[in-house]
């Protein structure tokens, strides 16, 4: 696609790294070019917002200071460590990652966007955001914040999340791009769609482009980038049977390719509908029936709600406070009781977690 007349892409780069240097936010990222800081930087931010990264990625470099360090590191520690922030593939594919650097490449991510590339769990953003903040790459960095803007901006209606949107949308980009110093543009790009060009109420009259945005030219801000509509959000119904004996709570490791793969949570019940009553359980799991006999049934205080990307899960916890004569070798396939000093250790959904500080550790 052609890129503005009226707007040059020198006159684009240097009016928007002009912009950047005022108003960018400073960011512990920002202030290095070690390609492990930027790649553990980025795959922290990924559907994740600055505010809640950052304390993540202070962490990260606290506890795993260089890519030897997480490749050593357990992949339970690096899950525990990584709770809170979702998306858990993420931190299991990071983990590997770092350990294929060390592997192969002797702890030195390669310096180039296309053996960038040819690292697992590292995309083309990713690449392209390595390659050029640490090694100075003239390759764009497009992510949601660059769509959005270059969508805005020179009027493409493209819907992003097409086949060709990706190869169209870079190509812009390209053009764009100055060689000499691609670090601060890709940066700037990225920082203007955060914090000016916001999907939502962008500050448009305080905009550096706006004589030439064509959003703000035709009152389309709404409607730019085109997006095809989501899909359907699927409602799931967990009930939980929280075993309690002594003060401990028999908790599993994950193992199904579902959602949380390798945290623990507790003997799951998954239901077409929401279970109210004791007896519901026993009809939809004969190994409840079991477990409800051999001690005493506390009912859910409440439900919990818990948004994922494409699921809404409605999850009720049932306290199962266990007989002194339960058999605790008679655990389900997995089980084990676990003290609180253990527990706290242990990787967890940010909703089990939850659960157990406000209803039974409290």
């Amino acid at each position: 696609m052609p890129i503005n007349t009226v707007l040059s892409p020198t006159d684009f780069s240097r009016t928007l790294i002009r912009w950047y240097h005022r108003h960018h936010r400073d960011l512990p990222w920002r202030h290095t070019t070690d390609p492990y800081k930027i790649w553990l930087s980025e795959i922290i931010l990924q559907q994740t917002r600055v505010v809640q990264g950052l304390p993540y990625y202070l962490r990260f470099v606290e506890q795993y200071p260089t890519v030897f360090d997480l490749a050593r590191a357990d992949e339970q520690e690096v899950l525990r460590l990584w709770q809170g922030l979702g998306y858990y593939s993420r931190a299991r594919n990071m983990h590997r990652t770092a350990r294929q650097v060390v592997d192969e490449y002797g702890g030195n991510f390669p310096p180039t966007y296309a053996q960038l590339l040819e690292l697992k769990g590292i995309g083309q953003y990713t690449a392209a955001a390595i390659a050029s903040f640490a090694f100075g790459e003239a390759v764009p960095a497009v992510d949601g914040n660059v769509y959005r803007v270059l969508a805005r901006i020179f009027g493409i209606k493209t819907d992003i999340l097409s086949s060709p949107a990706k190869k169209e949308f870079t190509a812009v980009a390209r053009q764009l791009i100055p060689a000499d110093d691609p670090a601060t543009f890709n940066q700037a790009m990225i920082e203007f769609g955060a914090i000016q060009c916001q999907p939502v109420a962008p500050d448009c009259l305080l905009c550096p482009f706006n004589q030439h945005c064509y959003a703000f030219q035709h009152g389309a801000q709404a409607r730019l980038p085109v997006k095809a509509r989501k899909a359907k959000v699927r409602d799931r119904y967990l009930s939980y049977l929280v075993l309690e004996k002594n003060g401990r709570l028999a908790m599993r490791q994950r193992t199904a390719k579902d959602v949380w793969q390798g945290l623990y949570d507790f003997f799951l019940v998954e239901s077409p509908e929401p279970i109210d009553e004791a007896d519901e359980l026993y009809a939809q799991e004969t190994a409840a029936a079991d477990w409800l006999a051999a001690g005493r049934v506390e009912l859910p205080q409440k439900t919990y709600v818990h948004l994922l990307s494409h699921q809404k899960l409605h999850v009720r916890f049932w306290r199962i406070v266990l007989d002194e004569a339960a058999d605790e070798n008679e655990l389900p396939e997995g089980f084990s009781f676990y003290q609180w000093s253990e527990i706290d250790d242990l990787p967890k959904p940010i909703l089990i977690d939850t659960f157990i500080k406000e209803q039974v550790f409290n």
